[in-house]
């Protein structure tokens, strides 16, 4: 009884600080600890620091690989085809060995493309609108798609302001939210939670609990639809306002929001890095690298996939899709300028320098890194998937995985610029 009184005593003492910097401590040792029982990390794990292209502390034992990327040889980029329309979105699974991919023609090939073979598993066909009840797929463009962490479930949003579940291993639709008041554009699991995060052309941001199907609460605060939204780890997200300018990072728990600006033009998407840092392309052709705790770009480079003539006038090609590997220094944006381009971070984010280009014809309207970092998929379409302003009769409607070489080297702890 008296060292339950005295551990009592104890705690109520405690400032907050102090017990967060116990808590941080304790986790501390809980790592090194894992690091010191947890095998060696195998060839594939992006680990540590690349001048060349990565930075990835993911071992506790801070065991670095430093990776270099190689253009890729054009022959061995492969092409799945299948969709009929634009590819507008697409996602991989956590275990890199899966593609989904989302389409204007409404068919969701969710389940699955397999990365290994290319073949393709399973294939869900849309219906008409207003029959979502009682067909299994969606009845309008799908423009948005996310995973979950853990693999287990799969969101889409459509035109149609609807938003679907699905178990991704078995391709059954478990259920449908409903409650924005326009196109859903934008979808995002919180990373190691079933929490996700909506954003759509209604302007707001919506939070569900898929594992309870419920409704969570509505954030306010951009003045032009929603075009592109990203979470991590941390109870909050970024959204791409479109032609309100701004860039913002909603903080869930604080019902409050970050506002950045820096485009001139709209912003069609966005995806975070890091925790603390993330990119965005614009419409006026720019490239913006962000901290958050900054409100303008650390970095914007202006026309970054170059003009393109017009009807005589000469515009900057718009970022349609950008990507990032995540926790490292590589970046990828697509645009339908006829490639995809790599691009690494300089230090401290305060740099942007152009790698190399991939050869891609057509509206790139969606990338991901593997997470490994050992391929890209890009989901390609002969028109944009937010609209019909071109049209490219020359491309074709499909996604392509692009193998990206890399040389590694291990280093010990102790060589010198590890840290």
């Amino acid at each position: 009884g008296r060292r339950r009184r005295e551990a009592a005593e104890e705690e109520v003492e405690e400032t907050p600080q102090e017990k967060k910097l116990r808590l941080a401590k304790q986790y501390l040792e809980e790592l090194r600890q894992l690091g010191e029982s947890r095998p060696a990390p195998v060839h594939g794990a992006v680990l540590g620091y690349s001048r060349a292209w990565g930075r990835v502390l993911d071992s506790p034992a801070h065991v670095l690989l430093f990776l270099q990327v190689q253009p890729p040889d054009p022959a061995r980029i492969r092409v799945l085809r299948g969709h009929q329309l634009p590819v507008t979105c697409l996602v991989i699974s956590p275990d890199d060995r899966f593609i989904f991919s989302a389409s204007k023609d409404g068919s969701l090939i969710k389940c699955k493309w397999e990365v290994d073979s290319g073949k393709r598993l399973c294939v869900v066909p849309g219906g008409k609108k207003g029959t979502e009840e009682r067909h299994m797929g969606h009845a309008s463009h799908v423009l948005c798609m996310a995973i979950s962490s853990d693999g287990k479930y799969l969101a889409t949003g459509d035109r149609n302001k609807l938003i679907m579940i699905w178990d991704a291993a078995t391709c059954k639709r478990l259920h449908i939210f409903t409650g924005h008041r326009d196109a859903v554009s934008g979808l995002s699991f919180r990373k190691g939670t079933h929490q996700l995060y909506s954003a759509s052309h209604d302007r707001c941001v919506k939070v569900w609990d898929v594992g309870e199907n419920a409704y969570v609460e509505t954030l306010f605060g951009h003045q032009d639809i929603i075009t592109g939204l990203d979470s991590l780890s941390r109870e909050c997200c970024v959204t791409a306002g479109g032609r309100d300018g701004t860039v913002r990072l909603w903080k869930i728990p604080e019902e409050s929001q970050l506002v950045f600006s820096g485009h001139q033009g709209s912003i069609d998407c966005i995806q975070l890095i890091n925790e603390e840092h993330m990119v965005s392309g614009a419409d006026d052709g720019s490239l913006a690298l962000w901290g958050l705790t900054k409100k303008k770009p650390l970095v914007l480079a202006r026309q970054a996939h170059g003009e393109q003539d017009a009807q005589g006038l000469q515009q900057p090609y718009w970022i349609s899709a950008v990507a990032a590997l995540r926790n490292s220094d590589l970046l990828a944006t697509g645009s339908h300028s006829g490639s995809v381009k790599l691009w690494k971070c300089g230090e401290g984010f305060r740099k942007l320098e152009h790698l190399l280009d991939i050869p891609l014809v057509g509206f790139v309207n969606s990338l991901k890194f593997s997470a490994a970092g050992d391929f890209l998929v890009a989901g390609i379409g002969q028109e944009h998937r937010l609209g019909r302003w071109w049209r490219m009769k020359e491309a074709k409607n499909c996604i392509c995985i692009i193998p990206l070489k890399q040389k590694t080297r291990a280093s010990s702890p102790e060589s010198p610029g590890s840290s």
